[in-house]
């Protein structure tokens, strides 16, 4: 008799509704998160597959106040330059966006890939080395998840040099950086994202990203 639980329809509807609400946060409050709760949601993150069992992903838990202003003076370089990038109305809408949560976050999460493991013997990545990386994603996803089911808001911040980031946190030359993350209770909630909702970016329809061949 097999123990692996069953999956209703009740719970696919939730399910689906999990996926809809996640969003990626961008305005944050500044309650602190329970230590208790962030150490569950890192374990929840932990279970995602990666290639060959891994597990390469290293949960970097920014505390200091110096090195979060690196990553604070990174992030505004990085957005000013990429302001230049757009034009018009476009630039407009760009210098009105709130790109980061980092002010007010009351935790930020350097997600690293340990390209240096011995775990899981190079099993499965000798013609795809980047699927080490890709196992990091996948634990990110986990991370997001789990997250909103406890009403805990994340924000990927990708405006910043990687480089920089690394350095000031002072970590093995083997670990490459694959995102860093704004954790906190958000401002307001929705069911859509919210460059969606100022006119940046509509969802594309799924159709029309499936191809036959």
């Amino acid at each position: 008799m097999s123990d692996a639980p069953q999956f209703d329809q009740a719970f696919l509807e939730k399910f689906e509704q999990l996926l809809t609400w996640r969003r990626d946060v961008r305005h944050f409050r500044t309650d602190p998160i329970d230590p208790a709760l962030l150490s569950r949601l890192i374990s929840m993150a932990c279970l995602a597959p990666s290639v060959g069992n891994a597990q390469p992903w290293r949960f970097v838990l920014v505390k200091d106040a110096g090195r979060r202003a690196v990553v604070r003076r990174s992030f505004e370089r990085c957005n000013q330059d990429a302001l230049s990038d757009f034009h018009g109305a476009q630039a407009a809408l760009y210098a009105r966006l709130k790109l980061s949560g980092l002010d007010d976050a009351p935790e930020q999460i350097a997600l690293f890939c340990d390209h240096g493991t011995s775990a899981g013997h190079g099993l499965g990545r000798k013609t795809m080395a980047e699927t080490l990386d890709y196992s990091v994603v996948a634990a990110i996803h986990n991370f997001w998840l789990a997250a909103r089911i406890f009403g805990v808001g994340v924000g990927w911040v990708s405006i910043i040099d990687p480089a920089e980031v690394t350095a000031c946190l002072q970590l093995p030359k083997d670990w490459q950086l694959i995102a860093y993350l704004c954790v906190g209770y958000p401002v307001e909630e929705h069911d859509q994202p919210e460059l969606a909702r100022l006119g940046w970016q509509q969802r594309e329809a799924p159709e029309n990203c499936v191809l036959l061949r």
